[in-house]
């Protein structure tokens, strides 16, 4: 008998030390890539799905399928923020709504979590950055490749110099195009292809990844020169489909592609070193691993590390900076993304103009 209520109490003990789940919410099921996440939303014992804001009657059947009960629907996000009071809302809206919605949960100091791009312009960029700052909390934009192993094999091992100097980089991110069949990709096609609501096409939707491996690499450049096709307008006929972006460093230079008109999904980094080094090499890396060439040796494949426990999908990784008080770092960060949408920016006033734009020095 001593035994077992000896377990009791040890099992009391625990369960008291577990520190409780933050109550999470979603605003919006137009973003397509919600139905890749609510699973795992649902699973994550350190949050407690609180809410779903959604005014779309069919959006909200297609949740209700995937394991979210009606009653936690809401027509209204701001009746939803104020009844649930959540600490933690992913957002997936459209592009030019990530503001809007900043400017309710900021004030209510709500963390938020964006999919990329963190917006549809520089300047909503910067407002959502002050309100993050002036209400002290945490805003992430997601991308899927931040937690890829093989993204951070990659620039440690640049880091290393297993590849010399780096000089230059070559991204290719697409895939065929948006889809849109069905009702999740019908709403989710609608506003990707609209200008002001993504802003921008292909050049907004896939340059945002580009844009973020040369800051994370190289930093900022000092010129940008874009130029886009329209090479299906018979599909996109308000954005571009395909877009290349060149970025000038003093010692380098970074070249990237985005398209909506490839024979299969692609989201790849090369990374070269100058021939002059002692070790001139290059690599090529995807979700899948990472290929290290050094000279004209054969290939060779880098193993990869399994990312920290509390770093492998974007809400465990706010859950842990909240409760660690820890600002969020690297590739889903508020400061190199409030830089992706400037040079996002600076990338389509190059494509109005078909000159280069030059960076303040």
């Amino acid at each position: 008998m001593r035994k077992i209520l000896f377990l009791i109490l040890l099992c009391t003990q625990l369960h008291a030390q577990q520190p409780a789940p933050y109550k999470i919410a979603i605003i919006g099921l137009v973003h397509a890539h919600v139905w890749g996440h609510l699973h795992s939303i649902l699973q994550n014992k350190a949050v407690t799905l609180v809410g779903v804001a959604e005014p779309n009657p069919q959006l909200v059947q297609e949740a209700n399928r995937l394991g979210i009960g009606m009653g936690l629907f809401y027509p209204d996000y701001t009746q939803m923020l104020d009844q649930t009071k959540p600490d933690i809302v992913w957002s997936f809206v459209e592009n030019n709504r990530h503001l809007e919605i900043a400017k309710a949960c900021a004030p209510r100091h709500i963390n938020l979590i964006f999919e990329k791009p963190l917006a549809s312009t520089y300047d909503d960029a910067k407002q959502i950055s002050d309100l993050a700052h002036k209400y002290n909390i945490q805003i992430m934009t997601n991308y899927q490749m931040a937690w890829w192993p093989a993204n951070y094999v990659a620039r440690a091992a640049v880091q290393r110099g297993e590849v010399g100097t780096m000089y230059r980089l070559h991204g290719i991110v697409g895939h065929g195009g948006p889809s849109s069949e069905g009702v999740r990709n019908q709403v989710f096609f609608q506003w990707l292809t609209d200008p002001v609501k993504n802003g921008g096409g292909a050049l907004m939707d896939f340059g945002c990844y580009n844009m973020l491996w040369s800051l994370w690499y190289m930093g900022m450049p000092q010129k940008v020169y874009a130029t886009v096709n329209h090479l299906r307008p018979e599909r996109f006929p308000k954005v571009e489909d395909n877009a290349t972006i060149v970025l000038t460093y003093p010692n380098g230079v970074g070249i990237f592609e985005g398209s909506w008109d490839l024979p299969r999904s692609m989201q790849d980094l090369e990374v070269f070193g100058r021939p002059d080094g002692t070790t001139p090499g290059s690599l090529h890396m995807n979700q899948r691993g990472v290929e290290l060439r050094q000279g004209r040796n054969q290939p060779q494949q880098l193993p990869l590390t399994p990312l920290p426990e509390d770093q492998t999908e974007p809400v465990t990784y706010m859950v842990s900076c909240m409760r660690q008080n820890k600002p969020i770092e690297g590739l889903t960060a508020l400061a190199i993304n409030l830089d992706v949408n400037y040079l996002i920016d600076l990338a389509q006033q190059s494509v109005k103009s078909g000159k280069a734009v030059e960076l303040p020095k």
